[in-house]
């Protein structure tokens, strides 16, 4: 029998995906995201060591002001696991919105270790996700395997720096998209970082690609979110809005600013003629595995249905 505790943030959870279907955006502040990752199986320790999740990361292969690892993840709605895939190289083409100087390039990145991998705190992000999209219809991106039932989920932990040389910019591509079905930004923490810093627009997806954020049209800025708390959350419909981040400015010149992010970008599995088509393994990982249970919750039945690009 169901506790009453368990029932509110069951409710929760079905206003969440409500919200995110009905506005294709959705943030969730870090304060109701520590209760939902407990009930989700998390205990207030595992939580808390997400916060320092981003002390050990190495140097991103193309972008100076960042440091980055990175994880290759199985969210299957058939056995309800989520599991651990062997590492590949990353690519994001010009043709899914995604552009910069390292478009369509491949890139290879240090792999997340099991202080994070392992951790029940990144499993319950992980099936707080996966309640979120599953069931969920979205416009389809090409070639595309949209009758599968696993969805792949690219788990990026990020740091972004500014200091006297360099200016982190969390988004230096601009206006783009993610080359997924769903992109989920999870905030960890920052140090000497201004209150006006790395503000999330999100945009009609009529807005040019690669425009900066402060020169996008106002009229096709369709919300702004700024992750300023642990754990503070925002999940995006990939395909159906395009997004650009403002950079991190610091408080003390002299003094370098960081921001520390989990980005999860999940999309369906690639078909023959996609970009990341030869690069889109399912093989399980041998060295660094992971499984876990992903919840059978339905939260579909206290919404109403919503078209698709409503």
């Amino acid at each position: 029998m169901k506790s009453a505790q368990q029932d509110s943030a069951i409710s929760v959870l079905a206003d969440i995906k409500k919200r995110y279907v009905h506005d294709r955006s959705v943030f969730i502040p870090g304060r109701q995201m520590k209760e939902l990752l407990t009930f989700l199986g998390a205990s207030p320790e595992d939580v808390e060591k997400l916060r320092t999740a981003s002390e050990s990361l190495k140097d991103d292969p193309t972008l100076p002001f960042r440091k980055t690892q990175n994880g290759r993840f199985c969210l299957d709605s058939g056995s309800r696991r989520v599991s651990r895939l062997e590492s590949q190289p990353f690519v994001l083409s010009s043709e899914e919105d995604f552009v910069r100087h390292d478009s369509g390039e491949l890139r290879r990145f240090h792999e997340i270790q099991n202080d994070l991998a392992l951790n029940p705190a990144l499993h319950a992000l992980f099936a707080l996700k996966f309640l979120l999209i599953h069931g969920m219809d979205t416009v389809h991106r090409p070639l595309l395997a949209y009758d599968s039932a696993q969805w792949i989920c690219t788990l990026f932990n990020i740091r972004t720096t500014t200091d006297v040389s360099l200016l982190g910019e969390p988004a230096l591509e601009g206006v783009h998209s993610d080359g997924v079905d769903h992109t989920m930004t999870t905030f960890l923490g920052c140090s000497n970082m201004t209150d006006d810093s790395a503000t999330t627009f999100i945009h009609d997806m009529r807005e040019k690609n690669a425009v900066r954020w402060n020169e996008t049209s106002p009229e096709l800025v369709v919300g702004t979110a700024r992750h300023g708390d642990f754990l503070d959350t925002l999940l995006l419909v990939d395909h159906e809005r395009k997004h650009s981040v403002s950079p991190v400015y610091t408080i003390d010149p002299d003094q370098p600013a960081d921001r520390d992010m989990l980005i999860f970008f999940t999309r369906r599995p690639a078909l023959k003629g996609h970009v990341s088509y030869p690069y889109d393994s399912m093989t399980a990982h041998r060295s660094l595995p992971m499984s876990a249970d992903l919840p059978l919750l339905d939260l579909d039945s206290e919404r109403e249905h919503v078209p698709v690009g409503s």
